[in-house]
């Protein structure tokens, strides 16, 4: 293979010879890269294979969306690496125009360009810092897919000035650990909202992506609608679609809020509104409560949208294809759920008693007329619209039952 130079002044590229490349198949695609140690963000050019699934999940939301809009999508991937995604989505998703990949590396661009003729696809090869890129194209794309190292919050605003009607704006955060409230300050700064690490730290997180998003967009009379949303290993992943409109945008801000959660009983309650007043003390047993947000109250799954992702799915060839369905069958259950869920082993180390089977939970919650639904952010989480206090009592009665037997 010859030797890859380029001649972009920003920076001097290294060559790579034959032995120092590697090759990898993923989807219907072929990629080369240099053979790094570790996947790294001080690597320009890498490929994470932990990252698979969450590009086949996303091959099958932007394919849904197309269908959905019923038109050719042209797609921006804001942060190529070595191109992998964007010569996926170009390659795999039908309806597709115009595909961008921006990197600022360019060492980046140039093995997308060596991955596109690799995979005899034509995309469109950007070198600017990722706001520019959104700023100087606005209203060209269909799609934004926003994938960084760490925090997608600096460049959501660009994309907020980006987006047309109808459109769709991908983000992934790997900073889970300030999502999640291992370290408040960071996500206080990034996001402009408080976390709280309780058992539903990811849909915490999660929500506070969206709500994040979507007063973003508000600025530019634009709202959303969630069409899926998940946590996955390292990282968060959501995906909006963009409405707009004044007014409308103003109803959607209702959704945005705040969730006070009591340590002590686990009593949790939503507070809507950015500006309302949120209760200080439990209800249930007098302990000081504690708040996160503002955050996304919303809807977080679109059931009909993850039906679609099922159909396509069924269709295509993915390595990942059993896990994805695992995690599609679950979002669909949890998309008419509300917020938060429970940990059954939690309630029961906080009760010191043995924790019953989780089946005969949601059996017992169903038969008292309650809805009861797993939830993919964890395996022992229960979704369910009875409160804590009759939660908790249905618990402490099974363990009985268990106990007497």
């Amino acid at each position: 293979m010859e030797e890859y130079k380029d001649n972009f002044p920003q920076e001097e590229l290294k060559t790579y010879t034959e032995d120092e490349l590697k090759i990898i198949e993923e989807g219907k695609v072929k990629i080369k890269f240099p053979d790094f140690d570790k996947v790294s963000s001080d690597a320009p050019v890498f490929y994470n294979p932990k990252m698979e699934f969450n590009r086949d999940n996303s091959i099958l939301a932007l394919q849904a969306y197309q269908k959905e809009v019923d038109r050719e999508i042209n797609i921006c991937d804001l942060f190529g690496g070595s191109g992998i995604r964007g010569i996926r989505y170009k390659k795999e998703i039908e309806g597709v125009g115009e595909v961008s990949v921006n990197d600022i590396s360019p060492l980046a661009n140039e093995f997308t360009r060596i991955n596109a003729e690799l995979n005899d696809v034509e995309v469109n090869i950007d070198q600017k810092e990722a706001n520019i890129e959104l700023r100087t194209n606005m209203g060209l794309f269909d799609v934004i897919d926003i994938d960084p190292f760490g925090t997608p919050s600096p460049f959501v605003d660009s994309a907020a000035y980006n987006l047309k009607r109808d459109s769709l704006l991908c983000l992934t955060a790997t900073d889970t650990s300030c999502l999640s409230g291992t370290y408040p300050e960071p996500c206080i700064r990034k996001y402009n909202a408080k976390p709280y690490k309780s058992e539903y730290y990811h849909e915490n997180g999660i929500r506070i992506i969206i709500g994040f998003a979507a007063l973003t967009l508000a600025k530019y009379q634009k709202h959303i609608e969630v069409k899926m949303s998940h946590s996955t290993e390292h990282y968060m992943r959501v995906y909006l679609k963009i409405i707009k409109g004044s007014k409308a945008t103003d109803k959607s801000l209702k959704n945005i809020g705040y969730i006070s959660h009591c340590k002590n009983c686990l009593y949790r309650t939503e507070s809507h509104g950015l500006a309302t007043s949120v209760p200080d003390i439990c209800p249930e047993c007098g302990e000081k409560l504690v708040t996160a947000g503002p955050l996304w109250l919303g809807p977080i799954q679109n059931k009909e949208f993850i039906e679609s992702m099922i159909e396509i799915a069924d269709e295509k060839e993915l390595n990942t294809k059993k896990k994805v369905l695992k995690l599609l069958n679950s979002c669909k259950m949890e998309a008419d759920a509300p917020a938060t869920f429970y940990d059954i082993h939690k309630i029961c180390r906080s009760l010191k008693i043995s924790a019953p089977k989780l089946d005969l939970v949601f059996d017992k919650l169903k038969e008292n007329g309650f809805y009861a639904v797993k939830t993919h952010y964890s395996p022992l989480g229960i979704k369910t619209d009875a409160s804590s206090r009759e939660l908790i009592e249905i618990v402490k009665e099974l363990a009985e039952e268990v106990e007497n037997k």
